[in-house]
């Protein structure tokens, strides 16, 4: 189903574009949140903070080439706003290229640098050999994860945010299928949960693939459309490499705060392993909002439709603000419990520990809420730039407040600078907006 968002009930449109996404990113969690669960209850806390350590540094890698495809995806919908097929179609192919050889590069610098890597994150030495063995396995699936989000971009840009569900919901069931399977029954251990992700993670990716071939053949590249156009390269980067940028930025500043939090030793880091997931289901729902956000914007600008997208950026900012509030409410009060899914009974201090970090950034997700809808909206506006802007801001002073904070009251000085960052970053990206709007939206041609 192809959704035009140039037309209809704004709040409705967004919305109903926005929930196949929400509902299949929430199965991608899964992939992680089964090795989370059944690691941390089967193999307990080392092996739940290798793993843990482990998602936080494939976050990292899998957001450059999904940083390049979002950039490229918002200048597909640019290009369907406008209706010229053809550029849209040869567009695909200079980013598909692109983003291919850089997943590629990527693949084999991770493997040549692993043990690096490991000595920068300070991984205890309890931990090592465990987490090694999971990301020697894990890293394979670089290239599946490519094909998952390449194509998912796309068909998204294009306005079919369905399709994308129905191969991750598989994937999911079969990573938990396997999980269960290769380190309950088997007892393969973390490397079975390693192996687990990576096959559900082929399965998405060659899946999405295949239904693209067949059923999108109108956005696909003929043999036309793959000559090389210098202008249409520079275009894609242009938008890309800043999209990449931010993205890499953002999770390199995670990245950074869990080689603070791998500093405190075992307990904090199983204890932020189990919060981070139970985060990313949080405010899961306004990070997608924010993509199907980036898509009406795209889209909206590409025809023209100024008068739309002011009305679109405020109607959204309500809609995220509100859910946002909600769900604050229900972390902080459901904080304990929730950490229990992930975590022992008898894991007292990993417990506490969670369950702060919870209480304390949970109660601010309107402000991470607020920072998704400017990411999505300056990208589409073809002001990438401004997103990056926004990620410095943010996460500078999250690292920046974290690493002193933490050396005075302990871990709880990581967990207040994040909601710091997101507020500072808010206020910047609103008021850019606000006095700049003007310049940023199109003539209206509605």
């Amino acid at each position: 189903m192809y959704r035009d968002l140039t037309k209809g009930n704004i709040t409705k449109g967004l919305l109903l574009f926005a929930l196949p996404m929400i509902a299949g990113n929430l199965l991608q969690q899964f992939y992680n949140i089964a090795d989370t669960l059944i690691v941390g209850q089967a193999l307990g806390k080392n092996a739940l903070a290798a793993v843990g350590s482990a998602y936080t540094l494939m976050t990292f890698l899998t957001s450059i080439f999904l940083g390049l495809s979002m950039g490229a995806g918002a200048l597909f919908s640019i290009y369907l706003g406008k209706k010229d097929y053809a550029s849209l179609r040869s567009a695909v192919w200079h980013a598909l290229v692109l983003i291919f050889a850089v997943t590629a590069a990527l693949n084999i610098l991770v493997y040549a640098f692993l043990d690096p890597i490991l000595r920068f994150l300070q991984i205890p030495a309890e931990l090592y050999d465990s987490m090694r063995e999971y990301l020697v396995i894990i890293f394979a699936g670089l290239i599946a994860t490519f094909l998952y989000n390449f194509f998912a971009c796309l068909l998204r840009a294009v306005g079919n945010s369905v399709a994308p569900l129905w191969f991750l919901g598989a994937a999911a069931i079969l990573n938990v299928g396997l999980d269960l399977l290769f380190v309950l029954v088997l007892s393969w251990g973390i490397a079975g949960a390693a192996i687990a992700t990576v096959l559900a993670q082929y399965v998405s990716g060659i899946g999405i693939l295949i239904y693209a071939i067949l059923k999108c053949r109108e956005f696909l590249p003929g043999k036309d459309d793959r000559t090389f156009s210098r202008a249409m390269l520079a275009e894609i980067l242009d938008l890309s490499l800043l999209t990449c940028a931010q993205q890499s930025a953002m999770n390199f500043g995670i990245l950074l705060i869990q080689r603070l939090v791998d500093s405190f030793g075992a307990v904090t880091m199983a204890a932020f392993a189990a919060a981070v997931k139970i985060d990313s289901f949080a405010y899961l729902p306004v990070q997608d909002f924010g993509n199907a956000f980036s898509t009406f914007t795209a889209q909206n600008y590409g025809a023209g439709q100024k008068e739309r997208l002011k009305q679109g950026f405020r109607q959204a900012t309500i809609a995220s603000a509100a859910f946002s509030v909600v769900i604050s409410a229900l972390v902080c009060i459901f904080a304990n419990p929730l950490m229990r899914i992930f975590v022992q009974a008898g894991e007292t201090e990993v417990l506490a520990a969670g369950v702060l970090y919870l209480r304390v950034e949970g109660a601010f997700y309107a402000g991470i809420g607020c920072l998704f809808l400017l990411y999505g909206f300056y990208r589409a506006v073809k002001r990438p730039g401004m997103s990056v802007v926004l990620t410095v801001i943010s996460l500078g002073t999250r690292v920046a407040l974290a690493y002193l904070l933490a050396g005075r009251i302990g871990e709880i000085g990581i967990w207040m600078a994040i909601p710091i960052g997101w507020v500072l970053a808010d206020l910047t990206g609103y008021g850019y907006y606000f006095r700049h709007k003007e310049q940023l939206l199109p003539q209206d041609n509605a």
